[in-house]
C-alpha cells in the first residue's frame, strides 16, 4: 500500500512539474494606430514592457505582439481584426484606439462620429469575447499637452474617452485610463504650458517619458 501511494505521489509530481514546464507563454497582443506601431520598436512601450517582464522574471511568461498601423481608426481595426488578431489566437488583446478617430476630423476631414465609433468597438469587443480572449481597453491620450484646455480636440477627447471608459464596465474589460494619467501628469509637470515635449514629441506621438508611463500602466494591468 505505501509502494502504491509513493507510485501515485512521483506520478502526481511528475505531471504537475511537467505541465508547469510545458505552459505556454500568455500571447497579448497590442491592437491599434501609429502609438501601437511605434510602441513596437527599439524605446517602445510594448519593448518597454517586455523588458521589464524580463527584469522580474516573468519574460517567459508573456509573448507580446505589436499590431498598430498608422493612420487607423476604430473600423480599420474592425476590418483587419480577423487577420491580424483572430488568427493568431491570443489570450489577451490590448486596443488603444481613438485619436485618430477625433485627430482627423480637423487635419483630413474625416474622422469618426462618436455613434459609430462606440458601434464598431462595440462589435470588435464582442467577437473578441465570443472567443475567450481577455479584451483590455485603452483611452485616447492626448492631442496638445496644454493644461488649460484650450487644445483645439479637447472636448472630443474627452467624449470618446468616456465612451471607452462606458464600455469597459458594459463588458467588463480591464482599463487603462491614457487620457486621465496623461492629463495628471501634466497637470503637475507642464508648469509652462507647453504644447508638446511633455509626454509627446509632436502634441500626440509618445516621447521617451511617454512610452514608460504608457509600459507602467499597461504591465499593471498585465499582471492583475
Amino acid at each position: 500500500m505505501n509502494s502504491l501511494r509513493q507510485t501515485l505521489l512521483i506520478v502526481g509530481l511528475f505531471i504537475t512539474t511537467s505541465s508547469m514546464f510545458n505552459q505556454k507563454p500568455k500571447r497579448v497582443i497590442f491592437f491599434g494606430d501609429s502609438l501601437t506601431e511605434a510602441g513596437a520598436k527599439a524605446g517602445g512601450f510594448i519593448l518597454r514592457i517586455k523588458d521589464s517582464l524580463a527584469k522580474k522574471g516573468l519574460g517567459a511568461q508573456f509573448e507580446l505582439i505589436g499590431a498598430g498601423i498608422g493612420g487607423n481608426k476604430v473600423y480599420d481595426l474592425y476590418l483587419r481584426m480577423d487577420d491580424d488578431v483572430m488568427a493568431k489566437n491570443p489570450d489577451e488583446v490590448i486596443i488603444w484606439i481613438g485619436v485618430n478617430d477625433v485627430w482627423h476630423k480637423v487635419s483630413y476631414g474625416t474622422g469618426t462620429d462618436a455613434d459609430k465609433f462606440e458601434k464598431f468597438y462595440t462589435a470588435i469587443i464582442k467577437k473578441m469575447q465570443a472567443a475567450n480572449i481577455k479584451v483590455v481597453l485603452c483611452t485616447p491620450a492626448v492631442i496638445g499637452e496644454k493644461t488649460d484646455y484650450t487644445n483645439q480636440q479637447d472636448g472630443d477627447l474627452n467624449r470618446y474617452a468616456q465612451i471607452i471608459r462606458n464600455l469597459a464596465g458594459r463588458f467588463d474589460c480591464d482599463l487603462v485610463d491614457c487620457r486621465k494619467f496623461f492629463l495628471g501628469y501634466n497637470l503637475k509637470n507642464n508648469t509652462e504650458n507647453k504644447e508638446s515635449g511633455i509626454l509627446t514629441a509632436d502634441r500626440v506621438h509618445l516621447n521617451e517619458r511617454g512610452n514608460q508611463l504608457v509600459a507602467d500602466k499597461m504591465l499593471e494591468v498585465l499582471l492583475k
